[in-house]
């Protein structure tokens, strides 16, 4: 409950957030996430009782939700083109070597003492501060620049929104179900993969190891997605599903550490490229002031998924009659090819597109 309270809480608040920011300041929006956030990191610290654990991360996941959407809110209402599509990758990037990193300094702090990893929540209070300087820098950039409203026009004329509240749902849908998909076939490297790894008869320091490459890798492309998007063109979604099935393969058909090294790399890379992108083409199905909540629901399926992928690997697992901890990669390298082909054969479609 501890784990999954925080995401089951994000998803309304994520929600909430996109549809508070049409109306409220959004650094005012983003300094209240981070409050709460810092807030739960401090009550971590002082609780002693598994219910006040349980009621902090509640608060936790209430802080996260009004502050996911905004970073990529601002991303969008900043940049436009090119520019807007490296700071989503930056953005992805930036993220995942943080949560590596978090990982590791846990990790360290949980062998002093249990409470000490919770600390790491306390990050937040730095953002507070830097989000003084955004707003100033903010305030004087509209001196500077056009609305966004003007932005968005000059970036491409030819552009229109079809929908009714100024969001063409059908293409939103359709993000929201690939990123989903996407995330739910990999995110089981983090939550299966150390079960394989002990039935495999390796040790826990092996799976975290392979886990951290995971995470590493989904943060490589961020770094270098206009080249990458430039290269692959309308084949990117092709191939970076390509790139999680043989991931999801190469995990299960031999019990080699390098190999199964290689397999999380693979699916890290197919993901860390999918992830940023999703975000910068919900951009062009809302128009401005509707992005940051067209991206709240391209975001919470990353949540959705996350609380979902426990109990539909069990489910099949179940009805299959299955026992064995390498069902959740062969199935999800199944679903990875047959993603892979839909993305070949759909290229040209709105979703599919991703030459800049």
């Amino acid at each position: 409950m501890l784990s999954s309270l925080p995401s089951l809480l994000i998803i309304p608040f994520i929600i909430l957030s996109g549809k508070l920011n049409e109306k409220v300041n959004t650094i005012i929006l983003l300094q209240s996430g981070l409050v709460i956030f810092a807030l739960s990191g401090v009550l971590y610290l002082l609780s002693n009782k598994m219910w006040q654990l349980i009621a902090v991360s509640a608060l936790m996941g209430v802080g996260s939700g009004l502050i996911v959407p905004l970073s990529t809110g601002l991303i969008s209402k900043f940049f436009i083109g090119p520019y807007r599509t490296e700071q989503f990758g930056l953005s992805s990037a930036i993220t995942n070597v943080t949560l590596v990193l978090a990982t590791i300094v846990t990790g360290y702090l949980a062998e002093i003492n249990w409470h000490l990893p919770f600390a790491v929540y306390l990050l937040p209070v730095v953002s507070i501060v830097l989000s003084f300087y955004l707003k100033n820098n903010m305030e004087q950039e509209k001196k500077k620049i056009a609305t966004r409203s003007e932005m968005n026009l000059q970036e491409d004329e030819t552009s229109v929104i079809h929908g009714r509240f100024g969001v063409d749902i059908k293409k939103l849908v359709q993000i929201m179900l690939f990123y989903g998909l996407s995330t739910y076939l990999v995110i089981i490297v983090s939550f299966n993969l150390p079960f394989l790894m002990k039935e495999y008869k390796f040790n826990s320091g092996n799976s975290g190891l392979m886990i951290s490459l995971f995470f590493l890798a989904i943060m490589a492309p961020g770094f270098f997605l206009n080249q990458i998007v430039g290269l692959l063109k309308k084949k990117t979604k092709f191939y970076s599903m390509l790139s999680i099935a043989v991931g999801m393969a190469l995990i299960v058909v031999t019990r080699a550490e390098w190999l199964i090294g290689l397999g999380c790399i693979l699916a890290g890379i197919g993901y860390g490229i999918i992830q940023p992108i999703a975000y910068d083409k919900t951009t062009r199905t809302a128009i401005p002031r509707k992005v940051t909540l067209a991206l709240a629901f391209v975001m919470s399926m990353n949540y959705l998924a996350i609380l979902l992928c426990p109990f539909i690997i069990d489910f099949f697992q179940s009805m299959l009659h299955v026992k064995s901890q390498q069902f959740a990669f062969i199935f999800n390298m199944c679903i990875a090819i047959a993603a892979a082909v839909w993305a070949y054969m759909k290229q040209d479609s709105f979703l599919f597109n991703d030459k800049l």
